[in-house]
């Protein structure tokens, strides 16, 4: 009697053991992104920064580990300045707060950028530097490289923040996403890079997600196979007056662009 007591207690501990390693398992750490927009006026300026991203800032990064970047531009142009849109995935965190410092013990990157790094303090390559810091979403918790069969400069990537009213009412939002919304993109083929909380940044609370298309008018469709499936949840009571402001943003990759 004794003997088959110890046992079940044995197989209700192995069972637990099992129980909770399966589930950590199954809860794939979320990646980090970061999102730099570099403000620059002047074809001089943007060809300077291009010139880092492409020959000392993309490489160092691949170096470092961190693969998958994508540079991009609006399409519609800004007469008083122009921003350049560096999407960075990181994997976990640490390798954001580490990043910087491995940059300055990569010779092959300070001798690339040395122009861009060493400008004179009345000679800058950009009026300023914009950074955002996200958490990728539960539903998607990895970035994702596009399947576009059109040619780079024809491609649109669409770069959509929803802002809220207040942080409650963002986490709705987010979990919306999860529960509902990121399962018709992806039956939709929305061609989703990354979903993502905004946790640092100059408009918050806020989230943020890329999805891309081959073309214009290939963007149009989708979004109108999407009115109807999104109709099914946006009149749900539990999901409404969750987004206070909607920016749109198109975007186009750079020659340079992993994407």
């Amino acid at each position: 009697m004794k003997l088959n007591l110890i046992y079940l207690k044995l197989l209700c501990c192995l069972a637990i053991i099992f129980f909770l390693q399966s589930h950590s398992f199954a809860a794939k750490p979320g990646y980090y992104y970061q999102i730099k927009i570099y403000h620059v006026k002047g074809e001089a300026q943007e060809r300077t920064v291009d010139s880092y991203l492409k020959n000392a800032y993309l490489p160092a990064l691949h170096r470092f580990g961190v693969q998958n970047i994508g540079v991009f531009k609006p399409v519609k142009k800004d007469s008083l300045e122009q921003l350049i849109y560096v999407f960075i995935p990181f994997k976990k965190i640490d390798n954001y707060l580490n990043l910087d410092q491995a940059l300055t013990k990569d010779q092959a990157y300070l001798a690339a950028g040395k122009s861009y790094l060493d400008a004179s303090f009345d000679n800058s390559p950009f009026l300023r530097i914009e950074s955002i810091l996200l958490k990728a979403f539960d539903a998607m918790p990895s970035p994702a490289m596009p399947n576009l069969s059109s040619l780079k400069a024809e491609r649109i990537y669409e770069l959509r923040s929803y802002e809220a009213s207040t942080e409650k009412l963002s986490l709705n939002k987010i979990g919306m996403f999860n529960d509902a919304e990121i399962s018709i993109f992806t039956k939709l083929n929305f061609n989703a890079v990354f979903y993502g909380q905004v946790i640092s940044g100059s408009k918050m609370p806020n989230l943020m997600y890329l999805t891309t298309f081959n073309n214009k008018e290939d963007r149009e469709k989708h979004w109108s196979a999407f009115g109807p499936e999104y109709k099914k949840i946006s009149g749900l009571p539990q999901y409404q007056n969750n987004v206070s402001k909607n920016v749109t943003l198109f975007l186009y990759p750079t020659d340079y662009s992993d994407f």
